[in-house]
């Protein structure tokens, strides 16, 4: 590697490092340690490391879904999956005639690997002792092109020590993988891949091909190396090897190259993913070109995303982005995706999209709207699917899933397992309906931010409209309450699927869920009545809303009832009825209880009885809301929702929740941040470290979660500033914790790119950059600004 593309002159705090080897850490630093682009990602396994219980190589490229049917305890089950694509990264090596060379089988002297941000690359050394005073030192850099989404690389570089003579290296395509990362899902058929046949274009390059076995996805890769000695090729399916023999010399370094390029059938602009990916391997420049173009790739994403927060929260913020940023890339911005709640590191959740967004989409709002509105867009294309599964369920408008892939259906499982027990047990997760309320908060939120008003006053009009259609025709009146009342369905906390032995599943009244449906049917109605008169005209004609429904409509919006008990907000009706927990005796007798849900199970109970949610609930709302929205929306409804209510209802649920989610310390900490910020940041220590200390025990290894990762960026963006945009104004309301008080980011707000906004010692510091956009509107709670383009501004802050 050229000097220019090296990493070794990456700045402090941009490097995540990993030294030793240590099996039981392996599956964990794979997926802190992979490589991707927006459109495929890598697991960051070793390359002469096999599928086993340490290891686990995967690629999956964005969007590629296959549906199976298995056979689980007795029953016909259908699950739709991320697809484990073939593996491009196989690369052993060893003595001739010796075994091949591993971690898991050879003496490890040294072993380090180094994730460099700043670049993009991921950087491993490894000293082997091959006995008799022998040392082979493994070096490699690996990236996934971020400039060209199609392209991965790999370059090994060999040096001895005590040793002359020949070393085997053999490089191959992969195509008989399958997908058995998670192993609670191996009762399930894994099986993606068929139809694999190898060959080669040129005597250094070789091709593999195959489909997936129901949607039909054609696949191709090749890959080129280049070692300086000749390779011998062998087909033996469902693999293609390139064989080759260095001749190896103490203190020389032996150098092997590998560039592999990857299409699928979905990919625009192709005739065929194979003929595709052969051509692009074929004409893509050597390794020391591709990582200067990666590198400059990568430079300019970090600049539309800088963040300069100090010490180890901000490396662990960066990790965050960095990871972010590889799953939803601008090259997103041209895919049919959605926001996969494991990114592209695992098969965790199948790769499926759930309300993720709600937690990613306010940060790409301001770095990278127009990833945003592809992320939108999936969720347009996916409406008509969406009113179709409501009109099964007897309902008008739109009913989004709770777990949406390819197509939109639900892909909730039916069946899931429980670790403890060894049960599989009914799944009733798709009854949270509350998904369509964050789509439609999702759209709103981009159009402020981006002042977007072609997608809200189109796209974002339909959706909401048929999201604001099915509250309304799901909400019944009540007569004694003189409320409308919104039943069966579960809300964010999870554990809480059915009323204790009910057999029917299902909760009325959760208060997140008809707050936010309330919040949908008032905003539709003031897009309705701002819309231009000929769209407006065009969206009556093809929904068929007329007067009765909107004033249907803005009666539900004022009257759906809240629950309360002991002057709190209840979660759901009767939530204050179920048996409190004894917290301290089950912390006594299983240390974690996390997952109290499968602890419960196991004991023959069910946490439906008691008192105890898995992570915030009704707490979302400070989430979504600011403090004076939230007071807005609650008198909108009838409601007086004072500071002191607020504030005993975040108690209350404090000490009634596990957190079995890596989303609550994020939620925790944001509301806390506003009401308690003296116990703020400790949740939001515990949301840094959700997966880089792996607190859910063991998931991270099988993909990371997006959508806190994206949320602790928002925390330090919106959260801690109390930044909103709404009004056509950059709203401020900031709120340092001691821990963090001072640290900057930059933006991009309505055509205004590389907005600076920089908090320190009570000051807040914003410089719009020179160009020709229109000024900012800043407001603070008791001050107002306009800011020209080239303009700086230093505002003090409420002590």
């Amino acid at each position: 590697m050229t000097d220019e593309a090296s990493p070794e002159a990456e700045p402090a705090g941009w490097s995540w490092e990993y030294a030793g080897y240590r099996p039981v850490d392996e599956r964990l630093r794979e997926s802190l340690c992979t490589l991707g682009n927006g459109y495929f990602a890598t697991r960051g396994v070793l390359p002469e490391c096999s599928a086993d219980d340490i290891h686990y190589p995967g690629t999956y490229v964005a969007g590629i879904y296959n549906r199976l049917t298995s056979d689980v305890a007795g029953r016909r089950v259908e699950n739709e999956d991320v697809v484990n694509v073939p593996n491009w990264l196989p690369l052993r090596f060893r003595l001739p005639e010796g075994p091949w060379i591993d971690p898991d089988t050879v003496t490890v002297l040294e072993h380090r690997q180094m994730l460099h941000l700043s670049e993009g690359l991921l950087e491993r050394r490894t000293r082997y002792d091959l006995g008799e005073g022998r040392v082979l030192t493994v070096r490699q850099h690996r990236m996934v092109h971020m400039a060209d989404p199609h392209l991965a690389a790999l370059r090994t570089e060999f040096t001895t020590e005590g040793y002359a003579g020949p070393l085997e290296v053999e490089a191959a395509l992969d195509g008989g993988v399958t997908n058995s990362g998670v192993a609670r899902y191996r009762d399930l058929d894994g099986r993606h891949l068929t139809h694999v046949h190898t060959g080669a274009s040129t005597p250094d390059t070789v091709w593999l091909r195959c489909r997936t076995r129901t949607s039909d996805i054609r696949i191709g890769l090749a890959a080129r190396l280049t070692a300086g000695a000749p390779a011998q090729i062998r087909h033996e399916l469902p693999c293609v090897t390139q064989r080759l023999t260095l001749d190896l010399t103490p203190g020389r370094t032996a150098t092997v190259d590998k560039t592999v390029a990857l299409h699928t059938s979905r990919d625009p602009a192709i005739s065929d993913p194979l003929h595709a990916a052969i051509d692009r391997v074929g004409r893509s420049a050597d390794f020391d070109a591709l990582a200067a173009s990666h590198r400059t790739a990568w430079g300019q994403l970090w600049r539309r995303s800088e963040l300069d927060v100090p010490g180890e929260s901000g490396l662990i913020l960066r990790l965050h982005l960095f990871h972010v940023l590889q799953t939803l890339s601008p090259h997103t911005a041209d895919l049919d995706v959605g926001v996969p709640a494991r990114g592209l590191h695992g098969e965790a959740y199948r790769g499926h999209v759930f309300w993720d967004e709600l937690f990613v989409l306010p940060f790409l709002n301001l770095h990278f709207p127009e990833v945003s509105r592809a992320l939108l867009r999936y969720r347009h294309r996916r409406l008509e699917q969406a009113r179709t599964s409501a009109a099964r369920a007897g309902r008008r408008g739109a009913m989004y899933p709770w777990q949406s892939g390819s197509d939109g259906r639900e892909e909730t499982q039916q069946l899931h397992l429980n670790p403890r027990s060894g049960r599989w047990l009914p799944d009733h997760s798709h009854l949270q309906h509350h998904v369509g309320s964050a789509i439609a908060y999702n759209v709103w939120q981009y159009c402020e931010a981006s002042g977007d008003m072609e997608f809200l006053h189109t796209k974002g009009a339909e959706m909401l409209l048929q999201i604001a259609r099915f509250w309304a025709d799901k909400a019944v009146y009540d007569h004694s309450l003189g409320r409308y009342r919104i039943k069966g369905v579960v809300g964010p906390d999870e554990y809480h699927e059915a009323y204790p032995d009910s057999e029917t599943p299902g909760l009325d009244d959760n208060a997140y869920t008809n707050v936010t449906a309330a919040w949908v049917l008032a905003r539709t109605l003031e897009l309705l009545d701002t819309l231009p008169a000929p769209r407006r005209r065009e969206l009556v004609e093809r929904t068929g809303v007329d007067g009765d429904e909107l004033t249907l409509w803005e009666d539900v919006a004022h009257t759906l009832h809240v629950p309360f008990h002991g002057d709190v907000i209840s979660q759901f009706a009767g939530y204050g009825d179920l048996a409190e927990l004894d917290w301290n005796g089950y912390r006594e007798r299983y240390g974690d209880i996390r997952r109290l849900d499968r602890i419960l199970e196991a004991e023959g109970d069910t946490v439906n009885r008691y008192q105890a949610s898995k992570q915030a609930d009704v707490l979302m709302l400070g989430y979504l809301f600011a403090p004076a929205e939230l007071r807005d929306v609650f008198a909108m409804l009838g409601y007086r929702l004072d500071e002191d209510m607020w504030r005993r209802t975040v108690d209350y649920y404090m000490h009634r929740t596990s957190h079995g989610s890596t989303l609550s310390g994020l939620v925790h900490g944001w509301v806390l941040a506003r009401c308690r910020r003296s116990e703020a940041w400790k949740f939001v220590q515990e949301a840094l470290q959700g997966d880089i200390a792996d607190v859910q025990g063991g998931t991270t290894g099988e993909g990371i979660h997006l959508g806190a990762m994206g949320g602790t960026l928002d925390l330090v963006q919106r959260g801690l500033t109390g930044l909103e945009t709404r009004d056509g104004a950059l709203w401020l309301d900031p709120v340092p914790l001691p821990e963090l008080s001072t640290y900057g980011f930059s933006l991009r707000y309505q055509g205004n790119w590389g907005v600076r906004l920089r908090l320190e010692r009570g000051l807040l510091e914003i410089e719009v950059p020179s160009s020709d956009a229109s000024p900012i509107d800043v407001r603070l709670p008791e001050h107002e600004v306009f800011l020209q383009p080239g303009e700086k501004g230093r505002l003090v802050l409420p002590g």
